[in-house]
Order: structure tokens, then C-alpha cells, then sequence
């Protein structure tokens, strides 16, 4: 089998291009033994893009994500550019990215392989078994709502302001992605808001509840967000399929990632509408962040990023026997007690960033036979 599906490659800063290369490795491996052939090409975003062009998300990078049928893309940001005026840092231009794509659902799994089950802070059978995934809006909300600023007040003060503001069609159009997802997991939806302080999230959850109507097969929950934040750390394995805002679901996946013992191991997928050929827009990334301090040093985990290509393959092109490949050989290689710094443990075996690619090689090698 062979395709020309093509794939954007956005490595970014810090730790990205180094996990990226053991991505490459996997897919040379697919292209080896699988017969299955990707189109790549490489980009820049932001840092990386700001020290080449001057700007965190140049229009050739605009211009080959609109062409791509996916982008891989690592972290970006780092204390270098945090100098810069807020308006060219390297976060805007993943937020420049997501806008322009229209990536509006962001699906964060939070999942907790038997093998790591004790490097959570929870109790053991607090988090063992743990599979939720969080999907969050992600092109709405007070990251993107207007008017938004800072200004001057008499007497030489300042007053700061965001916006928290969101439409029917935007509501409705997550809230069917958390339907169709949870219909293929175990049929059950909580959707999170703060319905009790906050108008928009008034009619957030109204219209979940008229979403729900059409999914009548679908249980559907509804939970405060300061609740749910409780609920994560006290019993996560309540909750199945989460959606909620682009600022709830910014803050409750990374409190449920924690739940797994590492962000390091956690993918993320961004997905948009599809386009007049059926194609949708897609964007996969690590949940972790660039991590400059340990740049360079080979010890950073690449398992993200190799279960963000893994998400990949799953949803954007229905992959679905190569991602299994995937995320079976990452399973085995934590079974095998070979470990990166960030998850390692007593008994268990430390190896570098391209030590674990080895690895993952290894087992692929060994499920292809």
C-alpha cells in the first residue's frame, strides 16, 4: 500500500525537533515495512520561525499547512522570546495557526498505561485503568473574544480585559464532535461551564442540552468547573468524554494529564471542518511544552509526540492498523521498564531520547513479524 497523503512537519523550539526526529524514524520504519508513504514537508512556527523571518507564523508556513492533509507539530516558546512584545511570541503563532485552520475541537486524552499506573501522585486505584478524553473548544472563548486590552484609568491606573463570548453554531458544532466521539467510547458526555456566574456559559449549556437532544442514546451530564477540577484529582474514572471551553479545557487537561504521572506521555489532536474535497483540517501535537531547559541534551521523552503521529494516523487517515502498530510498541516499551528521566522509577531502566526511538523500533520490528 502506498499513499501520498501529505504531512506538515512543524518541529518548533526546545525539545521539538529532537523528539520530531524519532517521529521521522517511525515513519521511515512504516515506509520500510508497511509500505506506506508520506509526502513531508517542513516548517517553521514559533521561535524558530521569529529567529528565521521575524514573525512566529510566516505565511510559507500558512500557505503549506492550508496544503497539507495534516501537521505534525512540536512545541513552541521559551524564555529567549519572552522579551518580545506580546503580539509576535511563539504562542501566537500556535493560536494563529489553530484560527486560520479553524482547528475548533481539541481532543487531549487522558490515558494511564498499567505500566506507569504508579508514577501518578493519585493513589494507584485512583488512576489505574484511566482512559478519559477532554475535548475542548478551541477557536472561541475569552482567548479569542472582543473587545480584549489593556488601557490607562485616572489617576495611573490600569485596567486589563478579556472577553468570554461564544455563538449557537460554535456550541453546537463541539458539542456534536463530543456526541459522535463518545458514541464510539462508552456513551457518555460531561460538558463543563460555569452556568451559575457566567451568561455565555448559561447558554453554553443550553445549547449541549439541545445537541444532546439529537443523541438520545448519548448520556449527557453537566458539571461546574470548579467542581470537575475536584472531581479530577477525587474520581476521574467517572467522567468518559469531557467537553467544555477553550479556557476550562486549557486548564482541566492539563490537571488530567497529570493524572497519567507525566506530560510527557500525553498527544492532542485539533481538528476542523472538512473541506469541499471531504478533507479536515488537522493538527497533532504533544500536550507538554518545549521544555529549553533540557533542550539539547538528548534526555527529553518522545513518546508524545510519537502518540501525537499515532492520533494522526488514527483520524486523519484511518490508519487504524498502523496506529494500533503505534501505540502497542509504545505500551510494550514501558512494559520493558525502559524509561526517559521524566518517567523513570526505582527498578526500571533510563535511556535517552534516541534510546526510546530505539526502542520503539525494536518492538515495531517485532509486531511486524
Amino acid at each position: 500500500m502506498s499513499t501520498n497523503n501529505k504531512l506538515l512537519f512543524l518541529p518548533g523550539d526546545g525539545i521539538g525537533p529532537e523528539i520530531m526526529t524519532q517521529v521521522w524514524r517511525v515513519i521511515d520504519w512504516m515506509d520500510k515495512r508497511r509500505s506506506v508513504t508520506f509526502d513531508i514537508t517542513q516548517g517553521l512556527i514559533g521561535g524558530a520561525a521569529i529567529d528565521e523571518t521575524g514573525v512566529p507564523l510566516p505565511d510559507e508556513t500558512l500557505e503549506a499547512a492550508h496544503a497539507a492533509d495534516a501537521i505534525l507539530m512540536g512545541a513552541v516558546g521559551g524564555p529567549k522570546w519572552e522579551v518580545l512584545p506580546f503580539e509576535v511570541q511563539p504562542e501566537r503563532g500556535l493560536l494563529g495557526i489553530r484560527k486560520e485552520l479553524g482547528l475548533f475541537a481539541n481532543l487531549r486524552p487522558a490515558i494511564v498505561f498499567d505500566a506507569l499506573a504508579d508514577a501518578s501522585t493519585l493513589k494507584l486505584d485512583i488512576v489505574k485503568g484511566l482512559d478519559i478524553m477532554i475535548i475542548r473548544e478551541l477557536t472561541g472563548g475569552i482567548y479569542f473574544g472582543e473587545p480584549r486590552g489593556i488601557e490607562d484609568m485616572d489617576g495611573g491606573d490600569r485596567r486589563g480585559f478579556n472577553t468570554l463570548t461564544y455563538t449557537t453554531p460554535e456550541i453546537q458544532r463541539i458539542g456534536r464532535v463530543a456526541m459522535d466521539l463518545a458514541g464510539k467510547r462508552n456513551k457518555r458526555v460531561c460538558s463543563i461551564d460555569k452556568a451559575n456566574v457566567l451568561e455565555a456559559t448559561v447558554m453554553w449549556r443550553e445549547e449541549m442540552v439541545k445537541v444532546g437532544e439529537a443523541y438520545p442514546e448519548i448520556e449527557l451530564t453537566h458539571m461546574y468547573v470548579d467542581n470537575a477540577a475536584m472531581q479530577l484529582v477525587r474520581n476521574p474514572k467517572q467522567f468518559d468524554v469531557i467537553v467544555t471551553t477553550n479556557m476550562f479545557g486549557d486548564i482541566l487537561s492539563d490537571c488530567a494529564a497529570m493524572l497519567t504521572g507525566s506530560l510527557g506521555m500525553l498527544p492532542s489532536a485539533s481538528l476542523g471542518l472538512s473541506d469541499e474535497r471531504g478533507r479536515q483540517s488537522a493538527l497533532y501535537e504533544p500536550v507538554h511544552g518545549s521544555a529549553p531547559d533540557i533542550s539539547g541534551q538528548g534526555i527529553a521523552n518522545p513518546l508524545a509526540q510519537i502518540l501525537s503521529f499515532s492520533m494522526l494516523l488514527r483520524y486523519s487517515f484511518d490508519m487504524f492498523k498502523d496506529a494500533d502498530f503505534v501505540d502497542q510498541a509504545v505500551q510494550n516499551v514501558l512494559n520493558l521498564g525502559l524509561r526517559t528521566s521524566d518517567i523513570m522509577g526505582e527498578g526500571m531502566t533510563r535511556v535517552s531520547t534516541s534510546g526510546m526511538g530505539d526502542a520503539i523500533i525494536n518492538e515495531l520490528d517485532k509486531l511486524a513479524a
